[in-house]
């Protein structure tokens, strides 16, 4: 059993180092096939991240306007990934914008250097869910939007990574180089370990039942369902061009199925 929980701990360290900038153990061991089992704890990367981000919101809401307390959200977060998933979804928008044959989406996509598309969809991304989330803080109550906001956006960067981790199931991963960022996850994942990504991924939302059952229903059997099939669609769309999956894929689904959630939550609290 001790053998069992001290395997599992560095298998979730190993996914904190992969997905993250926070600092990890040094005694650490990494093998590159601890990577596909580490996607399992993806999710969990989101609650930490989502987390110490809304503990910085929390802190700049005392004492600044709420659009620059979110602003320092998100520099947070970015920080604390080092604009991962940015990162992917820009060369997404670079990649499929501006090629017209799977080698060259490929190519383009690997190349480090900012595009028009990149930029504009990154600055799009961006504004988008500042002002996404500056209107769910705005439209909460006074009183309880720690309570209501914060486990939002804990379970917005949980889902949304649960999302992503959910193609490497359903998909294949289409590169050859051994050097491509999401090599060492090129394997599918098992079942169980989908199963262990899902309950994590959706484990933060479930907080919100003790806040308010009725919004807790309609953000579980409306938005949830609603964002796998954009997973659904993106990934379609990834496979009819490339063939499949890279890791810019993944941080591009996981960027759109985030803004995705906030963009539901705010409809409900809006209209309902």
């Amino acid at each position: 059993m001790l053998k069992f929980l001290q395997h599992e701990i560095n298998i979730f360290f190993v996914a904190l180092m992969f997905y993250s900038r926070l600092p990890c153990p040094k005694s650490l061991i990494h093998k590159p096939e601890y990577l596909n089992e580490a996607t399992r704890y993806f999710p969990v990367v989101g609650w930490i991240v989502g987390g110490l981000s809304s503990a910085v919101l929390i802190a700049l809401m005392l004492i600044l306007p709420v659009s620059v307390a979110l602003l320092g959200y998100m520099l947070t977060n970015i920080l604390l990934t080092g604009a991962f998933h940015e990162d992917g979804f820009a060369d997404v928008c670079d990649g499929f914008g501006g090629g017209w044959t799977a080698p060259k989406i490929l190519e383009i996509m690997k190349d480090s250097r900012l595009g028009t598309y990149g930029t504009v969809g990154s600055l799009f991304m961006l504004a988008f869910k500042f002002e996404l989330l500056r209107n769910l803080l705005n439209f909460s109550n006074a009183n309880l939007w720690i309570l209501e906001i914060v486990p939002l956006m804990i379970a917005g960067h949980s889902i949304s990574r649960m999302l992503a981790a959910t193609t490497l199931y359903t998909h294949s991963y289409v590169r050859e180089n051994e050097d491509a960022k999401a090599k060492p996850l090129a394997k599918k994942i098992s079942l169980p370990n989908l199963l262990i990504t899902l309950f994590l991924g959706i484990l933060p939302i479930f907080f919100l039942m003790i806040i308010d059952l009725k919004s807790f229903l309609m953000l579980f059997f409306g938005v949830v369902p609603l964002l796998y099939l954009i997973k659904i669609l993106m990934s379609a769309y990834f496979k009819k061009w490339i063939g499949g999956y890279t890791g810019d894929c993944l941080g591009a689904i996981q960027q759109v199925t985030e803004v995705g959630f906030y963009l539901g939550a705010l409809i409900l609290i809006r209209n309902f």
